[in-house]
């Protein structure tokens, strides 16, 4: 039988593995948007509805990456819980979170009960 620490390890760096390359692709969309913009030396040639749709994907890439950092950020939170030996446990109360969970959500820190009142805005998560 595998060592769960060691599973749960696979299982993060399997997660930063993936969100690195999202977040370098991200990045160098971005990068080639500017330099693209810097290049051009007059938008006056284009039609104002490519521009906002320019600027709409922009947006969009620049929320993108700065999700996939905090994602990022959560798995770092993760491997110091893992380290702890608190990984896996409901940060709320304390019961483990379930290894379906964990397996879609890698760095999740609550059990889905205690994840749903967050996001309902309940007030039971503190």
């Amino acid at each position: 039988m595998a060592d769960p620490e060691q599973t749960a390890r696979q299982r993060l760096d399997a997660e930063l593995d993936r969100l690195e390359q999202l977040r370098d692709e991200v990045a160098a969309r971005i990068a080639d948007e500017q330099a693209g913009d810097s290049a051009e030396l007059s938008h006056l040639d284009q039609h104002p509805a490519e521009l906002g749709t320019e600027t709409q994907q922009r947006e969009q890439d620049q929320s993108l990456l700065e999700q996939l950092q905090g994602e990022l950020a959560d798995l770092e939170d993760a491997y110091a819980h893992l380290d702890a030996g608190t990984y896996g446990r409901c940060e709320v109360c304390g019961r483990p979170i379930g290894e379906e969970r964990l397996q879609a959500i890698p760095a999740a820190r609550r059990c889905a009960e205690h994840q749903a009142a967050a996001e309902a805005g309940d007030g039971l998560v503190g």
